[in-house]
């Protein structure tokens, strides 16, 4: 089971995200709070999976607070939940520690795998969101030579492209016809074939490297 806390100022959001996570087998809400202090004290006295976390709030707002979780060593993980999608909230949020970061039009669906994808150690990222970071960190990369691509076999290209356009574990495996374990395999011995550390960087690194 895994233990969600719901951060968010606004009651019928909360009520709503309850109501979904609720509605499945395997998640269960075992808080709610309304700003970032509350959030804080309770991520540390409940210790749940996973913080579905608002930025903007009164007082100690979102960033802050998943930096203050992020910095507690707890195994704790901050999924931020927004309505803004903007440069100004996406990277504080990152740099902050937020292992990913959801806008709120997402599909209750695509943000129930998000919560099971952050605990499995992915990092779940809104496609548009995903796009804008690869694009901003290749035009950012400095002129020098880069060492040559790891070799790869045909599967983990395969696998390395995809995650290069942003689809999740689940949705590689549907379209390669793979189980999710398989995938999850792939993607670990791509991060270490290519000393990318996370998600964001294996896809930055598949786009430069075509």
């Amino acid at each position: 089971m895994i233990r969600v806390l719901i951060v968010d100022d606004q009651r019928l959001v909360r009520a709503g995200l309850r109501m979904l996570c609720e509605s499945t087998d395997d998640l269960e809400v075992v808080g709610e709070a309304s700003n970032g202090v509350e959030a804080v004290r309770l991520a540390a006295e409940l210790v749940p999976e996973v913080v579905l976390m608002d930025l903007r709030m009164p007082g100690l707002d979102g960033v802050a607070a998943t930096r203050q979780i992020a910095a507690s060593g707890a195994r704790t993980k901050v999924l931020v939940l927004t309505t803004f999608d903007d440069d100004e909230h996406l990277y504080p949020a990152l740099a902050a520690g937020a292992a990913g970061f959801l806008v709120k039009d997402t599909a209750p669906g695509d943000l129930l795998g998000a919560i099971r994808r952050t605990v499995d150690g992915d990092t779940p990222l809104s496609p548009q969101l995903l796009r804008r970071l690869v694009d901003r960190a290749v035009d950012a990369a400095p002129a020098v030579p880069e060492p040559p691509p790891a070799a790869l076999t045909d599967r983990e290209r395969e696998v390395l492209a995809l995650v290069g356009d942003g689809l999740s574990n689940q949705e590689i495996a549907d379209r390669l016809h793979l189980g999710v374990t398989t995938v999850k395999t792939h993607v670990a011995n791509l991060m270490g074939k290519t000393g990318c550390d996370n998600r964001v960087r294996l896809a930055v690194y598949a786009h430069r490297h075509g």
